[in-house]
Order: structure tokens, then C-alpha cells, then sequence
């Protein structure tokens, strides 16, 4: 009975559809809400984008609560659930592993004893977007989801928006995984041999303070930087997790005025992580995108300064190896400096949909929660507490909104004095002409130790001293080569007198932005354009070249290495090369670590520690650049697989797996091996997991080029060659300092998540061709680009 079984799905799917255009939020007219102080006018254009015209800041506020919830209630919903560990709440038992892992972080903890120290302007923003938030959820439009699942949202709070922040921060916090697999690596190979694993940085890529610049804003000089210097072990990097970001100067650009482009890398998803928005009113006037959630604009432009990030992936995560006990009178102890301290214990219960509450507790000791329920690897280790700068009240949502009120870079710099985390590299450019870089964020100061491995917090011997002092934090200011590049590459040269971590992205993608830059006398935006969509990655150039030497007599390798010899390491969609080139790579590595590694092959090989909150390992992308250093030492004992083989052994028995295995996927021709038969991205919506569903909600699959070494970063999210959850740019944007009215944006699937909506997916084509649309600023503009007007009259 297939038939019957699909066209019973199409036609649920065809009436959920139905169902959800009629759910679609009003955006014509005129509706009533209490709590405004005066009338909101809200123009969408006709890419979906709002502009929000507003008398005073807290009706705009207000204004964009309502919005957002309008068009993303649902994805705001199961964030800020998500965050909180409810989501069992609301979709049952399958959920109940991911609360417990989240109460026991306890990220809403935290937010919720940051939300009781807000205060003033910031205070009173919140308060108002939560406040409109609730009165678009009174209105009872509610987006599909919640009829699927037989629920209605609570209200809004400002905890709720504080507590995305946390999630975001976890996001890109990413250190406390590469501890763990670095600490049984060292248990299984020792010391020397698993430092082999993580090479120093290649000699090829570029970091983002210059050799010989003074980036800390310190002064100091050379011999003093040199003589406070710690040395470097290597970077690391999820594939494709990051961002890219790059300013150019005046001096390089066809209008003589700054350029600055920006695409954050995250997970696609369906409906996007971002939402464009434009706010003006009460001293506001910016537009760029946010997040569902929080009010503001989070990258973007403001009329005066344009700006972008990076993660700076600086080690702002610790383990600590506790020693636990229950005293006499059955509390939980822990030792410190001799003694022992009463732990704080948490009873988290939680609410399970058709079952039973579930009760965590939750062991807090000085140095965070015991997080040994996160992983199951960690089942009857010793205690680990976790110390993360995000578990510690902070006030970036004050950054924030003195960001989007800068007027020039001087003032946009003193606003990131107040950023916590997640710690980012941020590019900014001004109309003043000025292009600057600074890495915002709280990092660590130690006592003892690098925060590589796990330490003993009973000793009291590697505690933080504090943080790292924002004008000691490195910094940019107009640099003479006439552009700052950021992609995830290292930050700084051993000569810098703080340690940011070892834990860094390959530096490819800033060595091919800076090639493309030094290319040309004079850049433009259409060659901005084309820099966000290119798909050459130097190490796969580097690696075609080594491995077009290779001597073989077997016809078929022959033919393979042919191919890759003419490649000029584009990986375009339609690329056999570029297949025969990511699978060899990957190939290859586990040749070489399997015997070694045993069962930790997995994770050095991308796999991470636990499910959900780390499923990929930043050792992932780092032993491409080990297999990269490696191959110009032939002689090394990696090779050796147990009889003796050579380098070239080894990687004709690579290519012949590499063939072997394309042929069974892909056929016998290797002219239908093409790359993006193996690499495609689906955006996937939470319902999209089950079927069939997974027809109404997701987006794709589609065949993709690029991979987390390109500019246009396409990495996947862990081991698997073929998985089609993807990390990429689901907002890319480009800002002439000089034309700041024509700033380009493109935010893939769309700005709906309603799937009944046409901005549902509207722009997902033109985020393969490179479809830009006008970030709309003048009036004029977006009257005349308007399709449709809602005001919004205090009742």
C-alpha cells in the first residue's frame, strides 16, 4: 500500500498548508493593542522584512516583540524551551534527555539572576519587547506548531530573552569537549605523541593582528611582548562553525569609502536562526538582523557604522576533577584547599508530557555543575565541574543596544566594553572612513595551566584571576595593509602577552578573503559579492598538487590522480575532483589514527562527546591540517600501519578505498562523481524529524558546493561525509561605507516561519545564485518597495 500511504501523507501535508495560510499573522490594517503609548507604523517589503517606524523607543520595543512573535512565535517557543530544559513539556518523553542536560548547565539559572540586575534604558527595552510579545500571543493567531501539538504558549518574560544569549553563547563556547577527548587522547598515546596530533599553526595562514603589530593596546615593546609570550600548541576547528568577516579600507575600495561584509555561520536551519529587521525611533535608526527573542538588531548597520562577527573560539571553558562526598548529616561536600565546602544541590524537577516528572539533581561546587550526566562517555568517571564565563552574570545586551546607538567606531568600541559572551571577533566600519577590530568578550586569566586538559579543583592551584582587561583585549585601529580579516584563524603571534587558547579554526578561508583582497588595486561590491560565493579552498589546491604526484599502475587510480592533477581545487557542486578530494582526505586520516586511536578515532576524526550539545568535535577540521603537515614528512612513524608502509603506501591504499567506495555510492563513472551528489543541505524544522512532516517543514535536499575550508562555508555538522546538516551562512551581508542606503542582504530559507507563508522559502534559490535583495533605509525606498502596512494603534 505505498501509494495509498503517500497520498494519505501529501494530503495531510496539503491541508496543514492550508491550515497554515490561514494562521498567517495580519500585516494590512490597523489592529489595537494595550500597552503602546502612541501608533506604530510596521511596512514589510517585499522581501518580508519589517520596518518599524515608531515615536519613542519603548513602543518600538514593543512594536518589535509583536512583530517577531508575528512571524516566528513558534521558533522563539522552542528556544527559549530549549534553553530552560521544558521541552519534554511540551513534546514528551524523546525530549527528556535534552532537559536534563540543560537544567543541568543551568544556563536559565544564570539569566534569571542576570534579569534581576537589569537596570535602567536596558531594563525598560526588554520589559517593552516582552510586553509586545505577549500581546501578539493574546491575540490567539497562533503559528500551526503549537495546533500539532495540542498546546498554547505561556507569556513572554525578559528571562526568556535573557536566556537565548546563554544558548548562543553555548553555541560557540567550545572548549569544554576539546578537553575531554584531548585528556583520553593523552591517557591512550601520551603526551609527545597526541601533541603530534595538533600541529602548530600552518606557516600559510594568515592571523588577524599582523607578526610584529601590537594588537593589544598596550604599548608595550617588542622585547617586552617577546619576554611576556606563552607559547602556541595549534588551532582547531568544527568544520565550518564560525563566521567570516572583512573591512577594507578607503584606500582600496572603488568609492573610497570602508566595504564591510559579514556571513555568520551557523547551523541551516528552516525557518533561519536570523531575522532581518529595520528600527526607527526614540534615538534609533538601524537596520541588519536579529534574533527571535531579543530585541535590537545584532549585526547590521545604524547609518554610521556597519559591523559583523566571528566566533574568536578563545578557551573560555574549564574542567574541573572534583573530589566529592556525602558528610554525616547527607549533604554533598567537595574538597577546597584542605577543606571541606557544603556544594550547592539543585532539585530540578521536570514536567514530562504523558509521563511521569523526572527529578535532576544538579551538584553545583565553586568552580560550576557537575556536568557528568552530559556525556555518556563520562558514566563512573571522576566528578567534572564545568566553568564557563557565561555561568557568571554578565551585560552584553547593554552592548547591545549601546552598539546600535554608536555614531561613529570610537563609540561603537566603548559599547563592547560591556560584551560577555560568546567572546567575538567584531569588524566595524564607520563613515568617517575608519575600519577597526576588536576581540570582545570575556577570557579567562590563570593562575596555572592553559585550560587544555581538565585540572584539580581541589587544590585550588588553577583558579581564574580575574579577566582579561577590555583595553589589553586585541584591537585594530586602521591597520596599514588596509583591511582587517576574520575567519575563525588564529588571533595573535606568541608575542602577545595574555593566552586566548589553543582552539582555533583552519586558517583557509582568511587566507583565500586576504588573496582575493590583494588581487586587485581597487575593490566593489560586485567583487564582494563574488568573494561570499567562492568555493576554492587553499588546502584542497595544496593537497591536489601533493597528491597529483603520487605514482600508481593501477588504471583506475590513474585515472583518479589525473583528475585531481587538472583541479584547480574549486569545489563546485558539480566537481568530480572535488568528491575524489574529500572523500581521499577523510580516507586517509583514518588509516592513519584508527590502529592508534581505537574507539577515539571517531572523535578525533570529527564525532563529539555527547549527543545534541556537541555532536561534532573540533578536532574534526584540525586533523586536516595534521594530515596537511604530516604528508611533507614522509618518514614519520604515522605511516606505519603495523607492516612497515611507506607515506605513498598508505595513500594508494587511501585512493583505492576513495574509488572503491565512490563506485558503490555513485556509480562506475567517475564523471557522475560529482560533489554535491554527496554533499547536500536539507533546512530542517524541528517537526521536520518525523514523517511525514518532513515534507510540509524542510527545505531540500540540495546539492551544494564548498565545504567548511571555502569562503562559502558549507561544513557539515560532524564525521559523516553525507549528513545533511549543515554549518553555513544563513544571512550574508555587504555594506559600502559610502552607499550604506544600498547595503545588501540575503537570508536563506526566508523571513517567514510560517510555512504557509511565500517568505517561508523565498530566498533560498537566491542564496545559491547569489540573489541579493536591498537592505531597504530611506523612506522612499521602502514605501515604494512596500507589499504591505499594519499600524498599531494604543488601545
Amino acid at each position: 500500500m505505498p501509494a495509498l500511504r503517500d497520498f494519505g501523507a501529501s494530503a495531510l501535508c496539503s491541508a496543514l498548508a492550508w491550515l497554515s495560510r490561514r494562521r498567517l499573522p495580519q500585516t494590512h490594517g490597523t489592529i489595537t493593542v494595550a500597552g503602546l503609548e502612541a501608533s506604530v507604523e510596521v511596512i514589510r517589503d517585499r522581501w518580508g522584512v519589517p520596518h518599524i517606524y515608531a515615536a519613542n523607543e519603548r513602543d518600538l520595543m514593543f512594536a518589535q516583540g509583536f512583530v517577531h512573535a508575528q512571524d516566528r512565535l513558534w521558533q522563539m517557543e522552542y528556544s527559549r524551551r530549549l534553553v530552560a530544559g521544558r521541552l519534554a513539556e511540551a513534546l514528551g518523553p524523546e525530549a527528556l534527555p535534552v532537559d536534563r542536560w540543560l537544567r543541568t548547565l543551568g544556563m536559565r539559572r544564570v539569566a534569571e539572576v542576570e534579569t534581576a540586575r537589569l537596570e535602567g534604558e536596558v531594563r525598560a527595552a526588554l520589559e517593552a519587547y516582552a510586553a509586545g510579545v505577549n500581546a501578539c500571543i493574546a491575540r490567539g493567531r497562533l503559528p500551526i506548531e503549537f495546533t500539532l501539538l495540542r498546546y498554547r504558549p505561556e507569556p513572554w518574560s525578559v528571562a526568556d530573552t535573557v536566556s537565548w544569549g546563554k544558548m548562543m553563547a553555548w553555541t560557540l563556547s567550545v572548549n569544554w569537549e576539546m578537553e575531554l577527548i584531548r585528556a583520553r587522547l593523552v591517557d591512550r598515546l601520551g603526551p609527545e605523541l597526541e601533541a603530534e596530533l595538533e600541529p602548530s599553526y600552518p606557516a600559510r595562514c594568515p592571523q588577524i593582528i599582523p607578526p610584529g603589530v601590537d594588537g593589544s593596546g598596550l604599548g608595550r615593546s617588542a622585547e617586552e611582548r617577546a619576554r611576556r609570550a606563552r607559547p602556541f600548541t595549534g588551532p582547531t576547528a568544527t568544520e565550518g562553525l564560525g563566521s567570516n568577516n572583512w573591512a577594507i579600507a578607503g584606500t582600496r575600495t572603488a568609492s573610497g569609502a570602508p566595504i564591510l561584509a559579514n556571513d555568520m555561520h551557523l547551523v541551516l536551519t528552516a525557518p533561519a536562526i536570523w531575522y532581518e529587521n529595520h528600527l526607527v525611533g526614540g534615538g534609533f535608526d538601524v537596520t541588519g538582523v536579529t534574533f527571535p527573542g531579543v530585541p535590537g538588531v545584532v549585526a547590521g548597520h545604524n547609518g554610521h557604522v556597519a559591523w559583523g562577527y566571528t566566533n574568536g573560539f578563545p578557551d573560555v571553558q574549564d574542567l574541573y576533577i572534583e573530589r566529592l562526598r556525602r558528610s554525616a548529616d547527607g549533604h554533598v561536600q567537595y574538597e577546597y584547599r584542605g577543606q571541606w565546602l557544603d556544594a550547592q544541590v539543585i532539585r530540578e524537577e521536570i514536567r514530562v508530557r504523558g509521563g511521569r516528572p523526572a527529578v535532576e539533581e544538579v551538584v553545583v561546587t565553586r568552580h560550576g555543575p557537575i556536568i557528568n550526566a552530559l556525556s555518556p562517555d563520562l558514566a563512573g568517571e571522576q566528578p567534572l565541574a564545568l566553568r564557563w564565563t557565561a555561568l557568571e552574570p554578565e551585560e552584553v545586551f547593554r552592548a547591545l543596544y549601546w552598539m546600535c546607538r554608536a555614531r561613529n567606531c570610537r563609540e561603537f568600541r566603548e559599547a563592547l566594553r560591556h560584551w560577555g559572551s560568546p567572546a567575538q571577533n567584531t569588524v566595524y566600519a564607520d563613515t568617517e572612513g575608519n575600519i577597526a577590530y576588536t576581540l570582545a568578550g570575556r577570557i579567562p586569566i590563570r593562575t596555572r595551566g592553559d585550560g587544555c586538559l581538565p585540572v584539580p579543583g581541589w587544590t585550588g592551584e588553577c583558579e581564574w584571576s580575574g579577566y582579561i582587561p577590555f583595553e589589553e583585549l586585541p584591537h585594530l585601529w586602521n591597520p596599514a595593509p588596509g583591511y582587517v580579516v576574520t575567519a575563525n584563524n588564529r588571533v595573535v603571534g606568541d608575542d602577545y602577552p595574555h593566552f586566548l587558547g589553543t582552539d582555533y579554526a583552519t586558517g583557509d578561508r582568511a587566507q583565500r578573503i586576504r588573496e582575493l583582497i590583494e588581487a586587485r588595486e581597487k575593490i566593489g561590491v560586485d567583487d564582494v559579492r563574488a568573494m561570499q560565493f567562492d568555493q576554492l579552498s587553499p588546502s584542497a589546491r595544496l593537497m591536489a598538487a601533493r597528491l597529483g604526484e603520487l605514482q600508481v599502475d593501477d588504471p583506475e587510480l590513474a585515472a583518479a590522480i589525473e583528475m585531481i592533477r587538472c583541479w584547480d581545487g574549486r569545489l563546485a557542486a558539480d566537481s568530480p575532483a572535488a568528491c575524489v578530494y574529500e572523500t581521499f582526505v577523510r580516507r586517509m586520516i583514518h588509516l592513519l589514527v584508527a590502529g592508534r586511536l581505537g574507539e577515539l578515532a571517531e572523535h578525533y576524526e570529527g564525532k563529539g562527546p555527547t549527543p545534541v550539545l556537541a555532536e561534532a568535535s573540533l578536532f574534526g577540521c584540525r586533523a586536516w591540517e595534521w594530515l596537511e603537515q604530516m604528508w611533507a614528512n614522509p618518514q614519520s612513524r604515522w605511516f606505519d600501519l603495523g607492516h612497515g608502509e611507506s607515506r605513498d603506501d598508505v595513500a594508494r591504499r587511501a585512493l583505492r578505498e576513495t574509488v572503491d567506495w565512490l563506485k558503490a555510492e555513485l556509480g562506475p563513472d567517475p564523471a557522475g562523481w560529482a560533489w554535491g551528489r554527496l554533499h547536500r543541505l536539507t533546512c530542517a524544522h524541528l517537526l521536520g524529524r518525523v514523517a511525514p512532516l518532513d515534507r510540509l517543514f524542510n527545505r531540500g535536499p540540495y546539492p551544494l558546493g564548498g565545504d567548511g575550508n571555502t569562503i562559502w562555508a558549507t561544513g557539515v555538522a560532524g564525521p559523516d561525509l553525507k549528513g545533511e546538516t549543515l554549518v553555513g551562512p544563513p544571512f550574508r551581508f555587504i555594506a559600502d561605507l559610502a552607499d550604506l542606503p544600498h547595503a545588501l542582504g540575503l537570508l536563506a530559507p526566508g523571513q517567514s516561519g510560517h510555512v504557509g507563508s511565500p517568505h517561508y522559502d523565498d530566498q533560498m534559490q537566491a542564496w545559491f545564485t547569489g540573489g541579493y535583495h536591498p537592505m531597504l533605509w530611506e523612506r522612499a525606498d521602502v514605501e515604494r518597495e512596500a507589499e504591505a502596512r499594519l499600524q498599531l494603534k494604543p488601545g
